[in-house]
C-alpha cells in the first residue's frame, strides 16, 4: 500500500494576487492525471520576497509562477534560465531542479505561440503588429522572433518604449523590430499578418473598451489575437471577426501558457482540454 501522502507544492506569488485564475487551472491538471499535486496561490510583497524563494526550497517545492511585481526580482534568485527568458528579462516560472538548482522560464509568449498554433497560424515570415510595449508585448515579441517572424512592430503612446523593444528584437533575435507612435484612430499596417493587443484594454469590467484603431484596416488575411482572458471573445477579436479576420483569443494563450508550466513541474503531458474547459468555468462562459 502506498503511504507516501507527502503533496507536491506549486504556486504562485504575487503582490496583489487576489482573483489570480492559474490556480484552477492547474488544479484541474493535477486532478485529472491522478497526480497528488497542490496549486497555492500566495500573497508576497517585494520586501518577503527574498524569504519566499527561500521557502521554495526549504519546503521542497517543484515551482512556482511569478506575477508581477517579481518578473524581474527573481532573476537574481536562480541558477539558469531559458534563451527566451535571458532575452525578455522577465521570468514568470521557476522550476526546481532534482539538484536544487532554480531554473527560470518565461512562458507568457510560449503560450501565445501555442495558442496560435492551435489555430493552424504559423509564425515563419510573418509580419507581426502589437499593440503595447509592456511585459505581455515583449515576451510575445520575443517568442514570435524566436518562432521564425520576419517582423515585429510595436505600437505605443509613449515612443521611447516602443523603440526599447524594437531595438531588442534588432539586436538578440533574427527578426527586424521597428517602433511606432500610437496616435488616434491608429491604421494598422497595412503588410501585418498577424495583430496582438498585448495591453489591458478590454478587461473585465471594461470589457467595453477598445484599443484606438481604425478597424476598417483589419483585412480578412490577417490573425487578430487579444491577450485578454476575461471575456475570452472581447470587443477587440468582434470588430476583427466581423472584418473577416481570423481570431485566437487570450483565454487559449493562458491555458497554453498553464499547459507548459503543468509539463515543466510535473514532467507529465498536460490535459490542456480539461484545463482550458475549466478556465471557461471560472469565467461563466461556455
Amino acid at each position: 500500500m502506498n503511504k507516501n501522502y507527502r503533496a507536491e507544492l506549486t504556486g504562485v506569488f504575487g503582490d496583489p494576487v487576489d482573483g489570480n485564475p492559474t490556480g484552477v487551472m492547474e488544479e484541474a491538471g493535477y486532478e485529472a492525471l491522478g497526480l497528488n499535486f497542490r496549486y497555492i496561490t500566495m500573497k508576497v510583497t517585494p520586501q518577503d520576497f527574498p524569504d519566499a524563494m527561500r521557502a521554495v526550497k526549504a519546503l521542497h517545492m517543484r515551482g512556482v509562477n511569478l506575477t508581477m511585481p517579481h518578473k524581474i526580482q527573481v532573476l537574481d534568485y536562480l541558477d539558469e534560465r531559458s534563451e527566451a527568458a535571458d532575452i525578455i528579462g522577465a521570468v514568470n516560472t521557476v522550476v526546481v531542479r532534482e539538484d536544487g538548482k532554480l531554473f527560470g522560464e518565461n512562458t507568457d509568449g510560449k503560450g501565445f505561440v501555442e495558442a496560435l498554433h492551435r489555430a493552424g497560424v504559423t509564425l515563419d515570415k510573418k509580419h507581426v503588429t502589437i499593440l503595447g510595449a509592456g511585459g505581455a508585448a515583449r515576451a510575445i515579441a520575443v517568442e514570435c522572433a524566436l518562432a521564425g517572424a520576419k517582423d515585429i512592430a510595436i505600437i505605443n503612446r509613449t515612443l521611447s518604449r516602443a523603440q526599447e523593444l524594437a531595438e531588442l528584437i534588432c539586436k538578440r533575435t533574427k527578426a527586424k523590430g521597428t517602433a511606432l507612435a500610437w496616435k488616434a484612430n491608429m491604421a494598422v499596417p497595412a503588410q501585418t499578418d498577424i495583430l496582438v493587443n498585448a495591453t489591458c484594454i478590454g478587461l473585465m469590467p471594461d470589457c467595453g473598451a477598445l484599443p484606438d484603431l481604425d478597424y476598417d484596416t483589419i483585412t480578412s488575411q490577417m490573425t487578430v489575437s487579444d491577450v485578454v482572458f476575461n471575456p475570452s471573445f472581447t470587443g477587440f477579436l468582434a470588430e476583427a471577426q466581423k472584418r473577416g479576420a481570423k481570431t485566437v483569443s487570450g483565454l487559449g494563450m493562458l491555458a497554453c501558457q498553464g499547459a507548459r508550466n503543468f509539463t515543466l513541474w510535473t514532467g507529465k503531458e498536460a490535459p490542456l482540454e480539461i484545463m482550458e474547459q475549466k478556465l471557461c468555468e471560472e469565467f461563466g462562459e461556455a
